[in-house]
């Protein structure tokens, strides 16, 4: 299938599309003239990377976390590395919300005050 037609079965703009395939997330094959042409297997692998991003996952993550899931539900093969990578990437999520909470009620002080 063509770009339009990945982005019109996923939701997905043309232009994520072209990024999802330069940060290495998306694979397209090239026709003679140069046009993109996608496998069925496109459409859930998009899905799964909109997930994925959903979660707060970089691309980065992502493309190590990609090869190992199954489906358009996000099911991961656990292997020790991967389970390491995303315990990190929740550790450090963690840590912004903490971040985050305490700035929060810092400015709510501020403004409490007459």
């Amino acid at each position: 299938m063509l770009i339009g037609e990945l982005s019109r079965r996923t939701g997905v703009s043309t232009r994520l599309l072209r990024y999802y395939e330069e940060q290495g997330l998306l694979e397209s094959r090239r026709a003679p003239n140069g046009y993109r042409h996608y496998d069925e297997e496109s459409v859930v692998t998009v899905r799964q990377v909109r997930a994925l991003l959903d979660a707060g996952l970089t691309t980065e993550v992502i493309r190590v976390v990609l090869p190992c899931t199954e489906g358009e539900r996000i099911g991961l093969d656990w292997c020790a590395p991967l389970r390491a990578l995303l315990d990190r990437e929740l550790a450090a999520m963690d840590e912004r919300i903490h971040g985050l909470q305490r700035r929060r009620s810092t400015l709510a002080g501020y403004l409490a005050r007459p």
